[in-house]
This record gives C-alpha cells, structure tokens and sequence, in this order.
C-alpha cells in the first residue's frame, strides 16, 4: 500500500452533517487519502454509493486501496471536482442525497518534498495537484508579468508587500531563472521589511506561496460553479458540506451558498416577489463549524477550517 499519511479535519462533524444513513448516492469531491470517503462508507446502508473524485493521482491509488473493502459501493474516479456534473453524467446518476467538499492543499501533499508546496523544504517549483500537465509554478514566477504576478499575489495572497515581492522576482528571474522553492522563498522574504517581518508570527513567503498555488491549480475559480452544479443534482433533503481553509475560499462558499438560499432580486421595498427566483437550499450552519480544542491539539493545520452545511429544498 502507498504510504499517504493523513489526518483528516472535522471528519465526524463533516460526515454527521452529510447523514449518510439516509442512504442514497454520496460524493466526496476531494477525496484526498480517503477519510472522509472511508467514513461515509462505514454508515451508508446497503444499496448506496459513493464516489470519490480527486485529481492527484497518488491521492487516487491510495484511496482505492483504502477502499477496496466496499466493493461496489465505492467507485474513485481520477477527476477535478469542477467536472462533478460530467461523473454523474457518466455513471448514469441524476440526483445525489449528499456531497462534501474539503477545500485546498493536503497536509500530505505539504509534507512531500518533491512537490514544492512548502517554502520550508527545497524541491523544484511545481505546486500542481495533478502533475500530469498544466503550468508549475515555475512558469508563473519565470514568465508572469510583474502586473499578472502583481495581481495574484494580492488577490490570492493577500500579500500587502505584493508590488514590492513581484519586483523582487522579476528582478531576480533577470539573473537566471527560478528553480526552487528555498529560492523563490528568499527571494520573498528579502523583498518584504525587516521591521514587517519581525511582526508576523508566520514565514513571510506563505501568503505569495498560497497565492501561486491558487494560480498553478486555479483553485479559487473552481468552487462557486461545482457548488451550483452539484446543489442543483441534489436531490430533496440532501445536503452539501464544504470545509475550507482559508478566507477566500470560505468567503466564495458563504456568498453561494447566501445566493442559493436567497436567489430573489427584487428591490427589498417590494410588497411580493416578482423575479421568480425561489431558494434551492436552507442553511443548516448558521455559523461555521470550526476544530475543537480536541482536535486542535492533535492537528494545529485544522486550526483555520471551517464547516459550511447546506440542506437542498
């Protein structure tokens, strides 16, 4: 068996939520090393399903190896979560009683070295959660503009140095190209003040890293149309949960999820509702869920994960 060490955030809040002994089809969009997955699967009564999508093609070995148990209840599929609708499609599944999200980069894909996520372990500039194709993170350092990485760097980043770090890369890409990610992470840290960086409690490249990563697996732009996509396959009473991790990730899940629940236009001075536009969905988390205390002494990473809950009308 691959070795895919894993722990996995909010899992007996995130699964309670889904209440799989309803029965019915489940998804997991982020399967990862299966926790979630293999959750569900132990609490859904015979006759049901769940389908595993991930796009890293280690996370997908290891997850059907965990798997294999469930026979045909379980099916793990090679797939960004963006092309949840064409899974479906493709296994001949209309509606779904419950669907799951688990938002941004592993704990296992941090902690391998080769896959350049971390600043704090030297490998090549890579950052793709699926390394059969696509742009590194090489390239978006190598060939960006200092406008576009200007852009990324602040909106993803929320880097406020973001002009300065962007100058600072663009300035050393002039000398050679960037390699590595001990490379680009100095570069970072020398472009940001000394007395700003003595403030901070974390490593000052992990704002433009988190931002470049976003840009490498386009991160961000994914989840508002796979939430609508599989709001709208759920079938009445079923349920989406959506665990993020940081600030805009959770900011695009509230916005959606507030636009399912209240989809009418109408100028609020208007005595009825002439749009036509019904809610699709009840908020079952008025507020998110967040780690226990618990949980956090075990796994410090969870300690920015959010659980959002949604129950289809």
């Amino acid at each position: 068996m691959v070795d895919f060490a894993h722990i996995t955030v909010l899992l007996s809040e995130a699964v309670d939520a889904l209440e799989p002994e309803r029965g019915g089809v489940f998804v997991d969009c982020t399967a990862g090393g299966g926790g979630h997955s293999e959750a569900i699967l132990k609490r859904l009564p015979q006759g049901s399903r769940l389908i595993s999508l991930d796009r890293d093609e280690r996370a997908v070995i290891r997850c059907r190896e965990r798997l294999e148990k469930y026979g045909t209840a379980s099916c793990v599929v090679k797939t960004n979560y963006s092309e949840i609708g064409e899974v479906l499609d493709g296994l001949g599944i209309d509606k779904i009683d419950g669907v799951l999200w688990d938002l941004g980069v592993s704990s296992v894909q941090l902690d391998e070295r080769e896959r350049g996520f971390s600043y704090s372990q030297d490998a090549p500039l890579d950052m793709r959660m699926d390394r059969s194709g696509g742009k590194t993170a090489a390239d978006v350092v190598n060939t960006y503009s200092e406008s576009e990485l200007c852009r990324i760097i602040r909106d993803w980043g929320e880097e406020k140095f973001f002009a300065r770090v962007s100058s600072a890369i663009v300035k050393a890409r002039q000398e050679k190209p960037i390699e590595t990610t001990v490379e680009l992470a100095d570069i970072i840290t020398n472009a940001i003040p000394a007395g700003a960086r003595k403030k901070e409690n974390q490593h000052p490249a992990k704002r433009t890293f988190q931002a470049i990563r976003i840009e490498v697996n386009d991160e961000l732009n994914i989840i508002e149309p796979s939430l609508r996509c599989a709001v709208e396959r759920l079938a009445p009473g079923g349920r989406a949960a959506v665990i993020t991790f940081h600030s805009l990730e959770d900011r695009i899940t509230k916005q959606t999820f507030k636009s399912l629940e209240r989809p009418c236009t109408c100028p609020s001075d208007f005595p009825v509702c002439v749009c036509g536009k019904k809610p699709q969905v009840k908020l079952i988390t008025k507020k998110p869920t967040v780690p226990s205390e618990g949980e956090l002494e075990m796994n410090p990473r969870a300690r920015s994960a959010k659980l959002r809950v949604v129950e289809k009308l």
